[in-house]
Order: structure tokens, then sequence, then C-alpha cells
């Protein structure tokens, strides 16, 4: 069961998904739902002995292109709707234990190709008004499969950190005639101190204002809204930056690092957004080696994050790990 419940407290919706309950938990390396079916073997969600990138919808799902009706009566005080949308699972490679930043840069480039492919066509439909892309690595975040996967979520809605930035964009928009992230990037860019990578389309940095110890955010050096409007080089120039991160945060600690990366980028509900710009940012749970950055009761109860750490030392710290990737 699915459904969408309006929260008047924060004015905002949340999704009900108890199937979900259900999903595969940490299966061994043999059982793997998500590696290649092998001859002989078990049938997996890829009927093929090997693959590059694959994309198929989640078996559980917490939204549904034909969504059952709500468990619940709605009313006007406490809205209930079908949670209506399509989630997918995106496969970096057919090997159990690689992880991204472990694979090729021109795998980079197949997933920037593949994550486009599927922004357009679940943009396109009518019922999606924001297509997410992220990723979850690391039993830190709560991943049920270690397969290196990432996920799409395309909301019947613009989700609520979406809709805050838009309206700070909008706002700063409104008042400068500037784009907001274009503005960060570009103080960033002058400072140099947060910078911890860059290159001709890109630039990565840990912002003034971070809440994670290394939390990063890429941002192209030119206005762009989505993937729709990326060139050849730009999609070359993220692959490289992403694997040159990727690499360093696995450095920081000498292990594989966990992280949450969230693609931002324009809504697809056909309004023009010429003040919102597309970036990525990445949220490593890490603050040392051993140590996790909960979201304890000030973050999560008051929503009042706290940084016990400063952004310019961290990012003197990853920048100082960045290496030359060749493809």
């Amino acid at each position: 069961m699915s459904e969408l419940r309006w929260n008047p407290l924060l004015g905002e919706w949340l999704v009900t998904a108890t199937e979900r309950q259900e999903r595969t938990f940490l299966p061994p390396p043999d059982y793997c739902p998500l590696c290649p079916t092998r001859p002989g073997g078990y049938e997996t969600e890829v009927p093929a002995e090997t693959y590059d990138v694959v994309v198929f919808e989640n078996k559980f799902p917490s939204f549904h292109r034909h969504p059952p009706a709500p468990a619940i009566e709605d009313s006007a005080f406490y809205p209930v709707r079908p949670a209506k949308g399509v989630c997918e699972v995106v496969l970096y490679s057919p090997d159990h234990n690689a992880t991204l930043a472990g694979l090729p840069a021109k795998q980079f480039l197949k997933l920037i190709l593949a994550w486009t492919d599927r922004y357009k066509a679940l943009g396109d439909l009518e019922f999606i008004k924001y297509v997410f892309i992220f990723e979850n690595k690391g039993k830190e975040i709560g991943v049920t499969l270690t397969h290196p996967h990432g996920q799409i979520y395309a909301y019947p809605l613009i989700p609520p950190v979406i809709v805050k930035e838009l309206e700070q964009s909008f706002r700063h928009h409104e008042a400068t005639g500037h784009c907001l992230i274009c503005d960060i990037k570009d103080q960033e860019l002058r400072d140099g101190r947060r910078v911890v990578a860059e290159n001709e389309c890109f630039v990565a940095y840990i912002p003034f204002f971070a809440r994670w110890p290394y939390e990063v955010h890429v941002t192209p050096k030119r206005h762009i809204r989505s993937f729709l409007e990326f060139e050849e080089r730009d999609r070359s120039d993220l692959a490289l930056i992403m694997k040159q991160l990727l690499v360093a945060y696995d450095g920081v600690f000498n292990k594989s690092m966990p992280y949450m990366m969230n693609i931002h980028q324009a809504p697809t509900d056909g309004l023009p957004y010429d003040h919102y710009h597309f970036h990525i940012e990445f949220y490593p749970p890490l603050r040392q080696a051993e140590k996790l950055k909960y979201l304890a009761g000030s973050e999560t109860g008051a929503g009042f994050f706290i940084n016990d750490t400063l952004a310019e030392e961290k990012a003197a710290e990853v920048r100082a790990l960045i290496k030359p990737i060749v493809w």
C-alpha cells in the first residue's frame, strides 16, 4: 500500500509505502538480485550474462504508475492522494564488488547518458513533476543491497527541499537579476579555500554553508538547468570531476566512503525555471573514520544543522587527495 498524506504542520506531503517492509535486505553475494543471471543459476533482475548500465522499475516502489486507492478516506483536514509516480533502479556495473569510485571515467560518461535519457523519458510523463536521481551508498546510509546502484524517483509533485531551493533562487533572481547558484559558485571560485576540484566546465567545492563535514557540491560553470542542456564537453567534464571526487573521498579515511548523492535539476512540470541551476550534492555521513555525523535532536527535531568542522579545513583535506584522471 502506497499513498500520499498531507502534513498540515509543515505544509508538505509524505508517502507511506508499506510494501517496502518486504524488500530484500543484505542478501549474500551469491544471491544478489542485481547481478547478471548466470547460466544454470537463479534468475535475477537482469536476465543476461553481463551488462553495461541497466535501468529497471523497482520491485518495492514508494510510487506506482498505477497506484492502488489509498487505505484511508480523504478529508478536508487530512488530504490523501494515490502515490502515483515511478521508482527505478540504475545498475552501474555487473561487478558485485565494484563501487562507482572504482569504475573508469568512461563508465561515468555512460551513466550520465543513462541519467539524461531517464530524466527526459520520465519527465515527459504528464503526471511527473520532478525527476530525482540519487545514490545511497554504504550500510551507514541504510543501504539494503550492496551491489553498485543508484535510484530514480519520479514524483507527482516537487519535493520539499527542491521547493525551498526554487523559492530562494526565485527571490534572489528577483532582487538581483542573477542566478543564486551561479553567484554561490562564483563566490566559491573567487575565495578558493573551499574548492576541491575544477575543470573547464565544472567546479566541486565544500560550500561555505556545509551541513556535513565532507559535503561537496558539484556545479556547472555555465548556467544549466538540467541534463537536457548538457553539451558533449559538459558530460565528459562532469564524468571526470565526479571520478576525481569519489576517488578522493575513498582516500580520506583509506576506505570506501559512504555517501548520499543527490542530483538537483529543474522540475518537469512545464514551467521555465530560468532562475534555477543544475548541481549535485554529496553528503558523506562520516565525521571521522569510525564516527558518524548523526542527525539528532537539533537536526531532525528543529531542522537546525550543527557542523562541528570547518569547511575550509575539510576542503583542504579533500583537495590534497584529488588526482588527475585519464579516460
